[in-house]
């Protein structure tokens, strides 16, 4: 008996927790400042490029949610070097669909407006990006594109996995965010080699 009671209430909590929890989708994308980090990376920059993917924000209890979603987002470094008045550069440009799961924990500040402070983990694989080459001597420059990123035999595996977290707000349905993730996957396909995604980002969306 006592048995069946405790099934009985918790199948009533479950019920509950579902009929209250809410679930937003919605768009977001924005800018990225994304590099390398690991062994034997010297003379490395930042490289500047973008996200764009469809959010889902799950509150499963009052001002606490998952966050997920399915982004396509481009990650990467460039690397700098010159001899005399002839300078060159090289852009690694990988591509990735990635997925985060974020415990999100919000914050209200006046009604309509709250703060997210969120945290978690990330998955991605990489579905594309090339190589470039740009080389400058005085008034001159060239640039080509080389080889893709991902393969058996290329630079990068595709496969990525890290944490991210952030902070951002909420306005009614718009959203502002800043994050970071750092990769915690070796992608290098070079034996001896260790290279590590790491990520910074601004984005905006809208939940529906």
């Amino acid at each position: 008996m006592r048995k069946m009671k405790f099934s009985l209430i918790a199948a009533m909590l479950i019920m509950v927790t579902a009929a209250s929890a809410q679930v937003n989708l919605g768009v977001k994308g924005g800018v990225n400042m994304s590099n390398f980090y690991g062994d034997e990376l010297d003379d490395r920059n930042a490289k500047v490029g973008f996200h764009i993917g469809l959010a889902a924000d799950y509150e499963f209890m009052y001002n606490s949610a998952i966050q997920t979603g399915l982004f396509f987002t481009t990650k990467g470094a460039k690397y700098e070097g010159s001899l005399g008045s002839v300078s060159g550069e090289i852009s690694v440009n990988p591509m990735y669909l990635q997925l985060p799961v974020h415990y999100a924990y919000k914050l209200d500040v006046s009604p309509g407006t709250r703060i997210v402070f969120h945290a978690g983990p990330y998955a991605a694989y990489g579905v594309g990006g090339k190589t470039k080459f740009k080389v400058s001597s005085g008034n001159g420059s060239a640039e080509r594109d080389g080889e893709n990123v991902f393969g058996d035999d290329k630079l990068l595996k595709p496969f990525d996995a890290g944490l991210g977290l952030g902070v951002g707000a909420e306005f009614g349905p718009i959203l502002i965010d800043l994050g970071w993730d750092m990769g915690l996957v070796n992608i290098s396909n070079v034996s001896d080699g260790n290279i590590k995604n790491q990520n910074a980002y601004l984005s905006v969306g809208y939940k529906f």
